[in-house]
């Protein structure tokens, strides 16, 4: 019999188990208050904290740097603990090597063509940084800026508020952005995050973050068996610059259909020309629910072997799934193994990639008095 994840955690508490560290085993707990140490030293000196929360049975460690997930550990059906995130045990790799491992992104997540765009008929030119393009925010992007932190406990819920503020003309970008970021970890082990945004001046933003996921355990190899579904008829195609052209295909007798669970390996060399371009998958999945007012269920992801499930459900209209094709065995991760292409995947809820270039794209603009609003909830069973 396959036990869901509460019955585990709670079966673990009744028989006295102890909770420990990595590869340890659940135990129930109530939220314990965020526990702040110090993680390292940046080359000017600022000080980069690590943040460790727990509730649920789910444990999260984030950084004030870029508000790096730098761990997140949940049980499998036996109740033993692996971190499911990819990352680095030192913030001089998050500086220097970092593919986006666990980050906040912004001020616009994924990319902008050639980095130029236009608002109320002026021009805009943002830092560039993958080929001609702008991805995920350019060169200094919300992910490699200290954020301010105030930890919280509400009722049964533990948490982060993480705050930073974007200049006018920060990477190209116009206006001043306040952002407000929530971590939460509620009583049921879910991790949720609350984006907030305000500015001065008419801009755009999208807001994601960057988690790798192996639900086996980070380092453990590849995610090919890991079975994936997605609530998305159509996804939108790319050029060679990962651009999307403006369509928005169906998935229907494609690799690209994965309205019923299958496993990311099946179709991952089919030699579609879409995959060959993206080296696997790297699209933004066209939600069929759209822009909603509370965030509703558009993904699930399971590993067969551990029985951990990860359910996500978002206010976002895409979802961006990445393979991880770029890992190339040169980045040692948080348990001392390298990570290699396929090791991970992502799924970023967000706009779609380039939609200030595409009037038929759900509009990314923020407007003073406007309050840029998204909320994304994970959650976890075995």
């Amino acid at each position: 019999m396959e036990l869901n994840r509460r019955t585990v955690i709670a079966g673990a508490a009744a028989a006295g188990i102890a909770a420990t560290t990595l590869g340890g085993t659940a135990q129930a707990s109530g939220g314990r208050t965020p526990v702040k140490k110090l993680f390292g030293k940046l080359a000017d000196g600022t000080k980069v904290y690590l943040w460790s929360l727990e509730n649920g049975g789910t444990r999260l460690k984030v950084l004030n740097w870029g508000g790096v997930v730098q761990g997140l550990e949940i049980p499998d059906r036996h109740g033993r603990y692996v971190n499911v995130s990819l990352g680095f045990d030192n913030i001089d790799d998050y500086v220097a090597k970092t593919p986006y491992f666990g980050a906040l992104i912004g001020r616009y997540g994924n990319r902008i063509a050639k980095g130029q765009f236009t608002l109320d008929g002026k021009s805009y030119q943002l830092s560039v940084n993958d080929g001609v393009n702008s991805l995920h925010g350019g060169k200094q992007g919300f992910d490699k800026h200290i954020w301010d932190v105030e930890p919280f406990t509400k009722g049964s819920d533990v948490g982060l508020h993480l705050y930073y503020t974007s200049v006018d003309g920060e990477m190209g970008y116009p206006g001043t952005l306040k952002a407000k970021v929530t971590y939460t970890l509620t009583r049921h082990g879910d991790w949720r995050i609350d984006y907030e945004a305000t500015t001065d001046k008419a801009t755009v933003v999208n807001l994601t973050n960057h988690v790798y996921w192996n639900l086996a355990g980070e380092g453990s190899g590849t995610i090919e068996d890991h079975e994936l579904k997605i609530a998305a008829s159509r996804y939108t195609p790319t050029d060679s610059g990962l651009i999307p052209t403006g369509e928005l295909a169906k998935v229907a007798g494609t690799p690209f259909d994965f309205r019923h669970a299958k496993a990311i390996g099946r179709d991952i060399r089919a030699a579609h020309p879409q995959q060959v371009t993206a080296k696997g998958y790297d699209h933004n999945w066209v939600l069929d629910k759209g822009i909603t007012a509370k965030p509703e269920h558009v993904a699930t992801l399971r590993d067969p072997r551990s029985g951990r499930t990860l359910k996500i459900a978002t206010n976002e209209p895409g979802l961006q799934f990445y393979s991880g094709n770029f890992l190339d065995g040169t980045l040692v991760g948080t348990g001392g193994h390298t990570y290699r292409q396929g090791d991970a995947l992502c799924l970023e809820t967000q706009h779609f990639p380039d939609s200030p270039n595409h009037a038929n794209f759900p509009s990314t603009v923020l407007r003073p008095g406007q309050t840029y609003r998204s909320t994304t909830i994970h959650s976890f069973s075995a």
